[in-house]
Formats: structure tokens, sequence, C-alpha cells
């Protein structure tokens, strides 16, 4: 399914932030309405003795789903979590577009999953201690010769997943196009990114954005079909996990244990595994406002 806009009118104002890190390149979400928290969620985890995270179901390498199974990132992740903590930890995988709304109306504890951490969302929601960097870039079919580089984009048909950050991102290409005497074209957007590919191998659209370690993931793995464009579209962000606001035990909590996957190692096992690099200067406290995320993202 997607949708077709012809404006950014209605996104958020974003910061325009300085990229200073990439490593990978060798390799969404609705308004939500308002929710109240009783307690703590962790309280409530610790009484039943179950933690429910949710994972996207379409989104490598951080989540997919592999012979009905979870798989990726995120699944390795979550075993880890399984033996650290003293609760069981159940997953389900639900489509991007209604995950958060799920967390948010407390159907789920947490998102353990490839979220970006958006301005927007800090209205609703804080963030763990962030699992990897989030940098846009473009995508085109292989051998376009229309597309060498960043102000080619003008005026062409842009494919993103609906909800997504990267969507809020693309205020930063308009910007970026703007300052080059062009305009962003187009937006259309999808439910997930396996159709905004197709419809980019398919020519019915110009060019993709997501985040560079999926698109450098899908590009390694397709390079006859696609290929990654030569700078990015967005400055430096994060990919973290969303807890609703007001449960602080459990956003403490979510960070101890990230940080003790840095600590021992296994984080940056996992992310040499499933992204081809590792992020050893990532923040190593949550994110709770905006101001302290622009201070993070900052040059």
């Amino acid at each position: 399914m997607m949708m077709k806009s012809n404006s950014l009118s209605g996104l958020p104002s974003m910061s325009r932030f300085m990229l200073t890190a990439v490593g990978c390149v060798g390799m969404a979400v609705a308004l939500i309405g308002p929710t109240s928290v009783a307690a703590d969620i962790l309280d409530d985890v610790k009484a039943a003795g179950t933690l429910s995270v949710v994972t996207e179901d379409a989104f490598p390498p951080f989540e997919f789903i592999t012979n009905g199974q979870p798989d990726g990132f995120h699944k390795d992740v979550i075993d880890e979590l399984r033996a650290y903590a003293d609760f069981d930890v159940t997953q389900e995988q639900l489509p991007w577009t209604g995950l958060l709304a799920a967390v948010s109306a407390g159907k789920y504890d947490v998102a353990i999953t490839g979220a970006g951490v958006t301005e927007e969302r800090l209205a609703k929601f804080d963030y763990v201690a962030p699992i990897s960097i989030n940098v846009s870039y473009y995508i085109t079919r292989a051998g376009d010769d229309r597309i060498s580089s960043l102000g080619d984009l003008s005026g062409l048909t842009v494919g993103v997943q609906a909800g997504s950050a990267v969507l809020a991102s693309l205020t930063q290409l308009d910007a970026k196009l703007e300052a080059l005497g062009g305009d962003l074209g187009e937006i259309v957007e999808y439910q997930s990114y396996p159709e905004v590919y197709a419809d980019l191998a398919n020519g019915r659209l110009d060019y993709a954005v997501n985040s560079v370690i999926n698109a450098a993931t899908m590009v390694a793995k397709r390079s006859d079909v696609f290929a990654l464009g030569s700078e990015p579209t967005s400055g430096l962000g994060f990919i973290a996990w969303p807890v609703a606001k007001g449960n602080e035990g459990l956003l403490e909590y979510l960070t101890e244990f990230v940080n003790h996957l840095n600590d021992t190692g296994k984080m940056a096992e996992l992310q040499t595994k499933w992204f081809g690099t590792t992020f050893p200067d990532l923040p190593r406290v949550s994110i709770t406002s905006v101001e302290q995320f622009q201070t993070l993202t900052a040059e």
C-alpha cells in the first residue's frame, strides 16, 4: 500500500545534525494519541514475571522473519536479554506502521526494534541508550546515469516507509536540495521497505531513502539491481528502543542491559555480525528530551 504527497508540510521541523560517523557503507510513526501510565511498567514486569517485547517484521538486518521465526540483530539481542533478566521475555513481530502505537497503548512493554530517535517521538517516548547510528542515504537503480550526486535528486520521485524517522528526515534533504538550487520531488509512502524496493526496481520510483545500515545491507545483497548513493541525505541520529513516557525504572533497566552488552564486548560482536562495523562511541545514557538529543547529535 502506498500514499503519495507532494511536500513536507505538516512534518515536524528537524535539526540539521552534522554527520560524524558512518562505518557500514561496506556491507514509522503515525501521530499517536496520548496515553497515561499509572505505574512504572517494570513493577508490573516483576510482578508478572514477564517482559513483553515487540519488533518489526521486515527491517533487515535489525529484524526480519526466516521460516516463520524472528531473525536478525534484535533476535540475538533478545536472546541475550533472556539470559540477563530474572524474568521471562516474550517477543512478537508487527508491521512497522502499528508497532509504536501498540507500545504507547500498553499492549507491549517495549519496542526492541530499529526505531530512529526523533524530536516528535520524544514527546511520547523515552529511549534506551542507542545501539546504532542512524544516518539516511539514498538508493538508486544500478546503472541509473541520471543520478551521480545529491543535487541530481532534485524533482525526482522518492519512496520511503510511512511513519518512519526517514520520512521525517526528508526535511533535511529538502534543505540540502534547496541550498543546491533544487527542490524535493514527489514523496511516495509505503507500508514497508520491501514494497519501496520493489517499486524502485520496476521504475515506479526514481530513488529511495533509508537508514544507511539497512540500505547498505540490501545493496550488498542485490548489487545487480541497486546502488548506494554517494552522499547522506540527513545528519547524525541514533537507533534506540522506545519506552512509553513515565517508565523510568524500565528505561534504566534496559539502559543498564545495553551497557552490559557494551562492557562484555557482546554488542560489538553482534554489530559486526549484522552491520559489518561497530559503533564504540555511541552515548551510554538514555535519551529523554529534545534538548538532550540535539546536544548528543551536535558536531
